[in-house]
């Protein structure tokens, strides 16, 4: 064999050497899989919770006698007495069980007054809403989904036991409901950044909130010593603009393209000396 047949040879072997790591290195290796045990098992029955918007005769005035002690509270103005004339607006939850909670709303409209519950602080994106209108002086209930200022009335949330009354513009409701997880939030399923609201009632017809009170942070409905502070009170301005981290488009190299990189290298090599021995 001579020295060009020698040359070619020892090129081509180079070459096959070389594609063998490239088609190693494409190659991809399944994942160990866990293969799930053959147990059957029986699903988890859940009760579907009541909807029921029928509203009865509420008794009396709703009170903040037991704020901080069994009941969360939160009120514009801060610690208004929702018992007395005026313009106060007023909501307490206290934990019945789990998700469950009943409400106290109070407030001042000749429309509706309403309580929201949201995951962020954007008060938008399908919010929980529960709407006390006044139907020529009596109390009709609605639960609704609040998105970007407009409510759309759903009447499918999990409530019931709802009292009312209409005081000339005073509103009052008690109800119990079953809220959804608050998993954005994170610190619970039951904390919420939570708003009341008023807003006009016209032919059945619900208007656009109009807040006055937006909590600045996330509360759980639970915790009756949780305070709340209205961000509408404050006079910051600072933009509401969103830095995200963004994910750095530059990766570090695979082990798989540095062994690529060192089967070229080795095969660079051995051609290297080939050739020179060959010279020789």
């Amino acid at each position: 064999m001579d020295n060009i047949s020698r040359l070619m040879f020892v090129f081509m072997m180079a070459m096959a050497y070389m594609a063998m790591g490239a088609e190693a290195q494409n190659s991809t290796i399944a994942p160990n899989t866990t293969i799930a045990a053959n147990a059957t098992m029986a699903p988890n029955v859940t009760m579907a919770p009541v909807v029921n918007t029928t509203v009865t005769d509420l008794t009396g005035n709703i009170s903040r006698a037991e704020c901080g002690k069994s009941q969360f509270c939160a009120a514009v103005p801060d610690n208004c007495d929702p018992s007395v004339a005026g313009s106060c607006f007023f909501v307490s939850t206290q934990q019945s069980s789990g998700q469950t909670f009943s409400f106290q709303l109070r407030g001042v409209s000749s429309g509706y007054i309403a309580v929201g519950l949201s995951t962020d602080s954007t008060q938008r994106g399908n919010d929980t809403t529960y709407v006390c209108a006044n139907n020529k002086g009596s109390v009709k209930f609605f639960t609704a989904l609040l998105d970007k200022g407009v409510l759309t009335v759903t009447n499918t949330l999990p409530v019931n036991s709802m009292k009312g009354s209409v005081n000339d513009q005073i509103i009052q409701c008690t109800f119990s409901a079953t809220v959804p997880n608050a998993t954005a939030t994170r610190s619970s399923d039951t904390s919420f950044f939570l708003s009341i609201s008023n807003g006009t009632f016209n032919n059945g017809t619900l208007g656009s909130p109009t807040a006055v009170l937006v909590g600045d942070k996330a509360v759980d409905l639970g915790n009756s010593t949780a305070t709340v502070t209205n961000s509408l009170n404050t006079n910051t301005t600072t933009g509401n603009a969103t830095t995200t981290a963004r994910p750095s488009t530059t990766a570090a190299p695979s082990s798989h393209a540095f062994v690529l990189q060192h089967t070229l290298s080795q095969a660079l090599l051995i051609l290297l000396g080939v050739l020179g021995m060959m010279m020789l």
